[in-house]
């Protein structure tokens, strides 16, 4: 068997950017192909369909995702300054030119309604990401405020990741998130 002449993250990631841009429905396999410069063959071998191949982009997004909150909560002098700064992190990216919102928000939006495992698949890790949160918060918090602060949380996210593509709405999320989830420490965050 022919070993694979790429390398499998650098495609996964030339699939997520075709798939946030377009969305599942929205790219055909030749786009596919022309992202990801590998011919029709290679990509049924390697990742068996279109699905599959969208099913591994969501969770490789997921991923790097996860990883970036870890680090960020790692780093922070506490769990809520770490949370301060994530959020954060959205709210600059809101500003940015460019601005996509959250391929996950997108594509549990986009699949909503349709039999298939594709939004299970952006659902479950969401619904990790949740978790993630709320086992943070109950370094400081016992587990059913920690659950709810995490729901608060994600709400939070995906109305920022919506609302970010209203032009010049930076500080009116961050007063917004201020007023919402008036419980983290805000101070000098920005």
């Amino acid at each position: 068997m022919a070993k694979a002449q790429y390398d499998r993250d650098e495609i996964l990631d030339k699939a997520v950017d075709l798939f946030w841009s377009n969305g599942f429905s929205g790219s055909s396999m030749q786009q596919v192909v022309e992202a990801t410069g590998l011919k029709p063959g290679s990509i049924y071998f390697s990742f068996g369909n279109k699905e599959a191949l969208f099913t591994e982009a969501v969770e490789k997004y997921a991923r790097d995702g996860i990883a970036r909150i870890r680090e960020t909560l790692d780093n922070a002098p506490s769990v809520g300054e770490g949370l301060c700064l994530h959020l954060e992190r959205f709210v600059r990216e809101a500003s940015e030119d460019g601005y996509r919102s959250c391929f996950l928000v997108k594509t549990q939006l986009e699949t909503a309604g349709l039999a298939d495992g594709l939004h299970e698949c952006a659902a479950a890790k969401l619904r990790e990401i949740e978790a993630l949160f709320q086992s943070y918060l109950e370094r400081e918090y016992d587990e059913e405020l920690s659950r709810d602060r995490a729901a608060s949380i994600m709400l939070h996210i995906f109305g920022m990741r919506v609302y970010g593509y209203r032009r010049n709405a930076a500080e009116r999320m961050r007063r917004a998130l201020r007023e919402g989830l008036s419980w983290l420490p805000w101070t000098d965050i920005q």
